[in-house]
């Protein structure tokens, strides 16, 4: 599977006022303007269920963290985390060692990201707005996902492994034996492992192939009972998909096993392999914006947010054939 995200938004429009009904293009800044700013929309926007739960993956493998538009944060250095010495022992009338943990800090800022749709008046009907709405919003996720998928099969050390229906193939030991070293290199297990929808369906065959009782009972695991097979905090199987040229859509996961440490609920400065950042408009996760001329209507969305890799260590990653 090749991600050619950064090329398929280039390829997207700017708006510039000018685009064909219907038409989304990427959204113009300039034109947020307070005037344009719609209070119901972005309250719909606000409390929009995602059919496709798009929004739910993206939070499961890229934890969102909560900070201001430019901000800093803690790039731990891993090997201060596990430092020992045997010269913690005080003498008598003597301090303490004392010790200093020392990071690195970095600076960065959430990206403004929005997308403009074209309504034409004479082809509207009652809801269109909130519809249209709802598809900007699965779109952003779907563009986020797959910012965040890329940058973490950049930066994960691939193995390529063939699950097929071959006798005595076991997925399961493969992936538990990758744990275990990305666990020794981070110095903490790994607590997530996302699946591609191929992935997960060769992962099955190959064990219904070894014709045993083990291998059926092993082909009907959950990602529950599997979660805990493989003593991770959950395995999510990833199956969305986007459109790749006009005539194909690709799953954004595919054939990718990945496998790293995501904490949920955390801070900027923790050890996570991934953090994503958001910024909130003052109308909550979302805005969005309405602006009427003649014959048409302009709906933009908009959000903050930057996904980032402070830490590879321990991120691994099968390509499964």
């Amino acid at each position: 599977m090749t991600l050619r995200l950064f090329d398929d938004l280039a390829a997207l429009p700017k708006d510039d006022g000018r685009q064909a009904v219907g038409q989304i293009c990427l959204a113009n800044e300039e034109r947020f303007t307070a005037a344009h700013f719609s209070e119901p929309l972005t309250a719909f926007a606000t409390g929009w269920t995602d059919p496709e739960n798009i929004w739910g993956t993206l939070d499961a493998m890229f934890p969102g963290i909560e900070v201001s538009r430019r901000f800093e944060y803690k790039k731990a250095l891993n090997a201060e985390a596990f430092l020992s010495e045997t010269d913690d022992v005080r003498a008598i009338g003597s301090p303490f060692k004392r010790v200093e943990y020392k990071g690195e800090s970095a600076t960065d800022r959430t990206l403004n990201k929005g997308l403009t749709i074209r309504l034409d008046r004479d082809d509207m009907v009652p809801g269109q707005e909130e519809r249209d709405v709802a598809r900007l919003l699965g779109r952003l996720g779907r563009n986020d996902l797959r910012r965040g998928v890329a940058l973490v099969v950049a930066n994960a050390s691939n193995t390529a492994k063939t699950w097929d229906t071959s006798d005595g193939k076991d997925p399961d030991q493969d992936v538990i034996a990758d744990l275990i070293t990305g666990g020794d290199a981070r110095g903490i297990g790994s607590n997530l492992v996302v699946y591609g929808e191929t992935a997960w369906q060769k992962r099955a065959l190959s064990h219904r192939a070894q014709d045993t009782a083990g291998g059926f009972a092993s082909a009907s695991l959950t990602p529950e009972a599997l979660a805990q097979l493989l003593g991770v905090e959950r395995v999510l199987i990833s199956r969305e998909r986007y459109q790749s040229s006009s005539s194909a859509k690709s799953k954004i996961v595919g054939a990718y096993v990945l496998m790293y440490f995501a904490q949920q609920n955390q801070s900027k400065d923790d050890p996570s392999n991934v953090k994503r950042f958001y910024t909130p408009t003052e109308a909550g996760r979302f805005r969005v914006y309405r602006e009427e001329h003649a014959k048409y209507i302009d709906i933009s969305v908009e959000h903050y947010s930057n996904i980032a890799v402070p830490s590879t260590l321990g991120v691994r990653m099968f390509t499964v054939s």
